[in-house]
């Protein structure tokens, strides 16, 4: 449960900048994500993210383990405000609630999510702060 929690808000962010001034720019990035509660975690990551990824970046949590919608979702004026619904591949339904702030080069996010687990209701707090290394993004490996 703590790896997919953390999973799911690993991507925190919320959706569609419609201009560069409104998102992140593509490059390299760091980011670390900890889950405060209720057990605490970190995760550092460095991950490329190119022009066509920045909008899936931003969309906010959603990964192969969970489908998210944000019915109540603002980015503008660096400021993020999201409120939203994620659902496991078995069904199980996460609340997410997060605000943070972004500029071009550098995200930051706190969410609190709740879900139920055996009828015993669960929640927990994570947050993601990211920050741009780069202009552009290191060769990958190859292959051999």
């Amino acid at each position: 449960m703590k790896s997919k929690l953390l999973l799911l808000l690993s991507f925190c962010a919320v959706a569609g900048p419609a201009a560069a001034a409104d998102s992140i720019l593509p490059g390299y990035w760091e980011s670390t994500n900890r889950l405060l509660s209720p057990i605490r975690t970190k995760e550092v990551e460095k991950r490329c993210i190119t022009p066509e990824e920045v909008a899936k970046f931003m969309m906010g949590p959603s990964n192969r383990h969970y489908t998210c919608t944000y019915p109540v979702k603002s980015f503008a004026n660096g400021k993020i405000l999201l409120r939203g619904t994620c659902v496991s591949k078995k069904g199980r339904k996460v609340a997410v609630s997060g605000e943070g702030s972004f500029t071009a080069t550098t995200f930051k996010l706190t969410a609190t999510v709740a879900t139920d687990f055996a009828g015993i209701p669960i929640s927990g707090r994570a947050s993601t702060e990211a920050r741009r290394i780069a202009d552009t993004c290191p060769p990958e490996p190859k292959a051999d």
